[in-house]
């Protein structure tokens, strides 16, 4: 049986037979016309606009007061010591800290990279074991095969010194505080006890073979059945990158190039090490070319660094 017809069908009269409501002209001409609407900026540039937050100028500027005022030295740990003064007696740790052949190497400027950058090398490599764009870039600045190559921020182009300049111990100077940067000593895969200093479980009273073991890794049903992110385990200890901020510079050898700060570095001897002036210190009052030696020609500067 055919489904029947729905009463709402034939209701109403055809649309033709139904009498025309009146329509206002203006909002006729309204509809009609296209909106021409400015498109929004995603990081409000121009036009008298604040800049973003968000954006990468606003993060340039947030970060640029606290940029140094001059660029860094790359440096060697030789080993720890101690010095005594005569005057109290006082017993005084002390790491000894080694430039070794230290020279600007590149930039890196706001135009093209967003922010300003010296890049530094030191020590010495044979070309057999340096990639051919790493000899392209010293051949292209007419600067000797470094071993290593760290960037410095600086805070604008006046910080920029002249490339291949040589950079010795005198840049800093004793009294200055100095933030040394470095890579801790890899210890591998550590248990808990030992990486995050936990207490461990009873040594007697029922405990066997659990000792340093975990133990529980979170809660049951009430605190959601599943481990909470940031939960401390065992796992692989050390190789990390650690700053160690407002070192007092003990002792400055400029024939040597032996720097000597107050206490304890990360990384083990031999490692490399990026000093440059404390951030959270009043910036050292010196000309911004001391230490920074500008030589002349690049056979001059091959010489030098040789």
């Amino acid at each position: 049986m055919p489904p029947k017809p729905s009463i709402r069908l034939f209701s109403l009269p055809p649309r033709f037979l139904c009498p025309s409501v009146p329509r206002s002209f203006v909002r006729t001409i309204r509809t009609i016309q296209p909106r021409q609407r400015t498109p929004l900026d995603r990081f409000q540039s121009g036009n008298g606009l604040p800049i973003l937050g968000s954006s990468k100028t606003g993060a340039f500027l947030r970060k640029e007061p606290m940029m140094p005022l001059r660029t860094g030295a790359l440096a060697t740990k030789k080993g720890m010591t101690a010095i005594f003064d005569p005057t109290t007696s006082q017993r005084t740790a002390c790491t000894v800290l080694q430039l070794d052949r230290c020279q600007v190497v590149g930039y890196k400027r706001r135009e093209i990279h967003g922010y300003w950058a010296v890049q530094v090398g030191s020590g010495t490599k044979e070309a057999r074991n340096v990639t051919r764009p790493e000899r392209g870039h010293f051949a292209a600045n007419g600067v000797p095969l470094k071993r290593d190559v760290a960037e410095f921020r600086v805070k604008n182009e006046a910080a920029l010194p002249e490339i291949g300049s040589i950079i010795s111990a005198d840049l800093f100077q004793e009294g200055q505080f100095v933030d040394v940067r470095g890579t801790t000593r890899g210890m591998g895969f550590a248990g808990g006890m030992k990486r995050h200093g936990w207490g461990g479980q009873p040594a007697s009273h029922g405990n066997s073979k659990t000792h340093r073991a975990m133990g529980s890794s979170g809660g049951g049903q009430g605190s959601g059945s599943r481990v909470h992110p940031g939960k401390s385990m065992p796992g692989n200890m050390g190789a990390e990158g650690q700053t160690i901020q407002s070192l007092k510079i003990m002792k400055v050898d400029r024939e040597n190039g032996i720097v000597v700060v107050h206490g304890a570095v990360p990384g083990p001897k031999k490692g490399v090490l990026k000093i440059q002036d404390a951030i959270k210190k009043p910036w050292p009052e010196v000309d911004l070319s001391v230490g920074v030696s500008t030589m002349g020609s690049t056979s001059e500067k091959l010489e030098a660094a040789v």
